[in-house]
């Protein structure tokens, strides 16, 4: 009965030790750590940087508003009717002298940029809204008017 019960350790020994093998192998894929998500090769902020918003102004609107910023604030870039990073660091720029636009001039067109430029279309465009920095309608519709009545 000893070589018979000699087997059945081996064989048990051999079974557990088969298990161990394998459910290590399956640790390897289902319980490592996963890797950390690739990062993007362009970081959002850089993206918003790039885009073009022009809070629902016409091409021409757009132009007639790059014509203006060229003449009296510096914009050195293409009259082209699509307010991008230039357009809005040049519009910065004119809100920073007297609107109270007071962060960076970095051409991102967020709520303190469209606060001040609410201030600004509140005492000459016929804005009539909240000073709370969201582009709605009625910051949208004045800022047309402005940047109509700035074209040839």
């Amino acid at each position: 009965m000893r070589p018979n019960m000699m087997t059945r350790s081996i064989v048990s020994v051999t079974a557990v030790a088969g298990l161990a093998v394998g459910i290590l192998a399956g640790a390897g894929t289902g319980f490592a750590a996963s890797a950390p998500a690739p990062r993007p090769a362009v970081s959002p902020k850089a993206v918003g940087i790039l885009a073009t918003e022009n809070l629902g102004l016409t091409s021409k609107q757009a132009k007639n508003l790059q014509s203006w910023l060229a003449v009296h604030y510096g914009y050195e870039d293409a009259i082209d009717g699509r307010l991008g990073t230039n357009s809005w660091k040049a519009l910065q720029r004119h809100l920073h002298m007297e609107w109270g636009y007071d962060d960076d001039i970095d051409g991102i067109p967020g709520p303190n940029t469209i606060r001040a430029l609410q201030r600004f279309l509140e005492d000459f465009y016929d804005y009539e809204g909240a000073i709370d920095g969201i582009a709605g309608p009625g910051t949208r519709a004045a800022f047309a008017k402005f940047a109509s009545s700035v074209g040839d």
